[in-house]
């Protein structure tokens, strides 16, 4: 999905799209560069940018970790920002990748840098473009899930709700254990189906206590944990990412489960 907005003359900004929203939600990273203009950045979506590496890196794999976090650096090292549409490869870049090639002295450097200049959408947008409000509106009530990448490695929990007040017509619940995880955490999910499931169906029961119809957060993988286990319910309930509402582009139907087997 490469684009750029050269119009503009503030910060030039990498949008790292995330693998879930490129396969599974793109319409999340049109939102996030509708955002990221609307505050004064330049933005582009580099064409050559793949994983962060995650899933290889909590598996153990650090070769191919290594590998993938190389060519994310010589991707984005160019830009001013990087900023992504999830706290998780976020936190990836921010936080795991200066330990990753601390010992690569044709990476070190470079990916200190990289991950001192990346952020999480929400975060980027209050805390460094100074956004306070956006030109939205969304009719209804939500509730809002922060994913433990958001909230525990990057202390991302303000910005989405300082943005969220401002959207017009919309009303906050916050959830009774909003710290809880949601059960996903990436590969957790799958070498502990049992264990997962009991924690998605506990988030389940916290969000359903709240009235909310509809389910916001800022990390897809959450969302999409969420959203399939509402579907074995057969429970009808929207499960949007911020950006979209922030960016007012509900447009589409709500995010849905993956059919079994993608």
């Amino acid at each position: 999905m490469p684009a750029t907005s050269d119009a503009l003359e503030g910060p030039h900004v990498g949008l790292f799209v995330t693998c879930l929203v490129d396969l599974f939600r793109p319409s999340v990273a049109f939102a996030a560069i509708k955002l990221l203009e609307a505050g004064g950045a330049r933005v582009e979506v580099p064409g050559t940018q793949t994983c962060c590496g995650q899933p290889a890196y909590n598996c153990g794999d650090r070769p191919d970790a290594i590998a993938i976090a190389r060519q994310v650096v010589e991707t984005f090292e160019r830009f001013d920002y990087v900023v992504a549409p999830s706290g998780s490869c976020a936190g990836m870049l921010r936080l795991h990748y200066p330990l990753l090639l601390a010992d690569d002295p044709n990476f070190a450097e470079r990916a200190a840098l990289v991950a001192s200049k990346s952020y999480e959408l929400t975060s980027f947008l209050v805390d460094v473009l100074g956004l306070t409000s956006v030109d939205s509106a969304f009719a209804g009530t939500v509730t809002y899930h922060d994913s433990c990448s958001s909230l525990r490695e990057l202390h991302v929990r303000e910005a989405p709700r300082r943005l969220l007040s401002s959207v017009a017509g919309l009303s906050l619940v916050e959830l009774a254990d909003g710290e809880v995880c949601c059960g996903f955490g990436g590969a957790f999910s799958v070498k502990y189906p049992e264990i997962s499931t009991a924690i998605a169906d506990a988030k389940l029961r916290d969000i359903a206590g709240t009235g909310a119809r509809t389910v916001l957060s800022g990390d897809l993988g959450c969302l999409l944990e969420i959203a399939g286990r509402f579907a074995r319910e057969r429970e009808t309930v929207e499960i949007r990412h911020v950006a979209e509402v922030l960016a007012g582009m509900t447009d589409e139907p709500g995010i849905a489960a993956p059919k079994q087997g993608s």
